[in-house]
């Protein structure tokens, strides 16, 4: 593994997350400093940081994060019975107009009660 390369596609997580460093660190579960020296060439990942990266982010493939192998975010394998229309129909909020639009989503974010959250988007799909 490549630790120059394993830090751009750290970097490539961040951005497609719109995520800080520091909010990368609580997602995952480590020190903000573990990030920062990781981040500047200090340090090399450990397995256990590997493994909270993977498992914090489901869209992170494994092979991808370490050697660069694969795609990202990982393609999702769907069942055809677990197929779901990314069009919904929505109101107009302009007063008056009751007239049915159909929206694509972009992307769904998931919240959760301890902070952290999930985004689910369309991209690279």
């Amino acid at each position: 593994m490549n630790t120059a390369d394993f830090i751009n596609r750290i970097d490539q997580i961040l951005k497609f997350h719109d995520l800080s460093a520091s909010v990368f660190a609580d997602t995952i579960g480590v020190q903000r400093s573990s990030i920062s020296h990781l981040l500047a060439g200090r340090n090399k990942p450990s397995l256990e940081f590997v493994l909270k990266v993977v498992a914090s982010f489901p869209e992170v493939d494994l092979y991808w994060l370490l050697f660069g192998k694969g795609s990202f975010p990982k393609k999702a394998k769907v069942s055809p019975d677990m197929q779901v229309e990314s069009k919904v129909v929505v109101k107009s909020e302009v007063p008056g107009d009751t007239i049915p639009r159909t929206q694509a989503i972009d992307k769904v974010i998931i919240f959760y009660s301890d902070g952290s959250f999930k985004s689910y988007s369309e991209k690279g799909s």
